[in-house]
């Protein structure tokens, strides 16, 4: 029998992250590790399972992850939007909770590319009267 799994995928800055749902206990399992292993920071784990605990299925999905690009709070918005997006999945009613808390949202910042004549995106050459 076919297991029932629900997908996602997450983008923020220069990270992509691929999220499976699969009913379980609750564990979050990134890049074949554990969440705790991976990410270092309390406050980015909270900001992955913030989706699971604004429509209350906290304890009721196991979430596997494939995250790449950037660093670590752009992974963990990643996953966010990508956990938002699978839950869509698994249930249409959830829409009007996510979409109020943002989580549906793609974080368009991005940054801003380098221009000739400058030295960064706008900073400048240092500039001498004479």
């Amino acid at each position: 029998m076919a297991q029932v799994q629900y997908i996602g995928t997450g983008r923020r800055k220069s990270s992509v992250a691929r999220v499976r749902l699969v009913p379980g206990d609750g564990k979050v399992i990134i890049n074949g590790r554990d969440v705790e292993s991976y990410i270092p920071f309390e406050t980015l784990r909270t900001v992955i399972k913030q989706p699971l605990v604004a429509t209350e299925t906290a304890g009721s999905y196991d979430v596997y992850v494939n995250v790449n690009g950037g660093g670590y709070t752009g992974q963990a918005g990643a996953i966010r939007h990508g956990i938002a997006r699978a839950l869509l999945q698994a249930d249409p009613e959830y829409r009007p909770t996510l979409k109020s808390a943002g989580y549906l949202t793609r974080d368009a910042r991005m940054k801003e590319r380098k221009k000739y004549g400058l030295k960064g995106a706008r900073r400048a050459p240092q500039f001498s009267k004479r």
